[in-house]
């Protein structure tokens, strides 16, 4: 069994562009176990973004897309008012651990990465909570058959300060770690932590890394 620790945020675009990267090492390594922390990037920032702030971020994306190829519209962070909080976003996959904890790691995935393309490809707002349960609940649905979950219960649970409080952990989880760069793969083995990738990663450099930590 390969453990691996995934710690990243929905609204980090290198996040976004390290996707694929690590599906195709999950296609790879079937056995392997993956278990998401959120990393609050931007959480609890309630500072309206600027002009200068979106430039900034267009550059950060430019840079993503030429690497990547992945799509990206801007309509997500050019509304009127809008704050640049990773906080909802990270909250709504830890509300979709509370709700599908029976549901493989993998799939928990896949509603990570549908607040990704929401945000990046589609250019939704995912700092609404209520466009945020609509995202996730639709991914669900897809996983687990059609109205397993509906998006008022999800908000629900999403609202709720075990939630909230959960989130703020999983923040303060990845401060003890000592984590700053994001996207960040760490693999478990016996029973110490490596860093298997900080940033953007291509797939044979996280197998290679893998491999060589096995061998220790």
């Amino acid at each position: 069994m390969i453990q691996l620790i995934y710690v990243a945020d929905p609204m980090c675009s290198w996040c976004y562009g390290f996707g694929p990267e690590l599906q195709a090492l999950l296609e790879l390594m079937p056995e392997a176990n993956l278990d998401i922390v959120v990393a609050g990037l931007r959480a609890y920032n309630q500072e309206i973004m600027g002009e200068e702030q979106r430039q900034t971020i267009r550059g950060h994306w430019t840079h993503v897309a030429d690497a990547t190829g992945l799509p990206f519209a801007e309509t997500g962070m050019t509304q009127e008012g809008f704050k640049y909080d990773t906080e909802p976003a990270c909250r709504a996959v830890v509300a979709t651990k509370m709700l599908a904890d029976h549901l493989a790691p993998e799939q928990l995935l896949s509603v990570f990465r549908a607040i990704q393309h929401a945000f990046y490809a589609e250019g939704k707002d995912v700092t609404d909570l209520h466009i945020l349960s609509d995202v996730a609940v639709n991914a669900l649905n897809e996983m687990d058959g059609a109205e397993s979950f509906d998006a008022s219960s999800f908000y629900e649970t999403l609202v709720s300060p075990m939630c909230m409080a959960d989130t703020r952990q999983e923040f303060e989880q990845c401060q003890r770690w000592g984590i700053r760069g994001f996207p960040a793969l760490l693999l478990v083995h016996d029973n110490a932590l490596h860093m298997i990738a900080s940033g953007f990663t291509k797939t044979a450099e996280l197998v290679s890394a893998i491999q060589e930590i096995q061998k220790i």
